[in-house]
């Protein structure tokens, strides 16, 4: 990782649109998809066992974060990706696992190994046995980090409303792999 980047917990709601500029560059989303996603993360938030940490220069600047909590069937993203995990024997990864809710580094500062340590320092602190996350289904820097840490793919093609391109919904048990 780059060694001026220190990578520590954050308080996310008070960096909130930080952390959202960050995202919007590292995924390309406009002032519309913004604004839906800051209301979206507050509310992630308050989530029972919700954590998050930040990636910052010496200067303050956040330049990746992630976040993620315990997962609960009842959320919005459990009860879309349910299906396809069912249709494929997989449901049961929405049990006792630790979702990776968002993970995004700003794109002057990716393929440093800072997307790396957010991920695997978080999930460190998590009690789940395992994490799940979902990824735009492409072969990408991401998907291919994932991999190596131990995510496999355990659904593919998964449409969420509003989105252009389909998701892979990838878990990998914890602690993640290191090599």
């Amino acid at each position: 990782m780059e060694h001026d980047v220190v990578v520590g917990p954050v308080d996310l709601a008070a960096r909130v649109d930080d952390a959202l500029a960050v995202q919007a560059l590292a995924f390309g989303l406009s002032e519309d998809e913004i604004a839906i996603r800051r209301h979206i993360v507050l509310r992630h938030l308050l989530y029972p066992g919700a954590c998050a940490l930040g990636a910052t220069t010496p200067e303050g600047r956040l330049v990746g974060f992630v976040y993620g909590m315990p997962n609960d069937r009842t959320h919005w993203w459990s009860t879309v990706v349910e299906p396809y995990l069912r249709s494929r024997g997989a449901d049961d990864w929405l049990d006792d696992s630790f979702v990776i809710t968002e993970l995004h580094v700003h794109p002057a500062y990716q393929g440093r190994g800072i997307g790396r340590t957010l991920i695997t320092t978080i999930t460190d602190g998590a009690p789940q046995p395992r994490s799940i996350l979902s990824a735009i289904d492409v072969e990408s820097p991401a998907r291919g980090l994932y991999r190596v840490l131990g995510y496999e793919d355990l659904a593919r093609h998964v449409l969420f409303p509003s989105a252009p391109k389909p998701y892979a919904v990838m878990g990998a048990p914890l602690p993640l792999r290191r090599s």
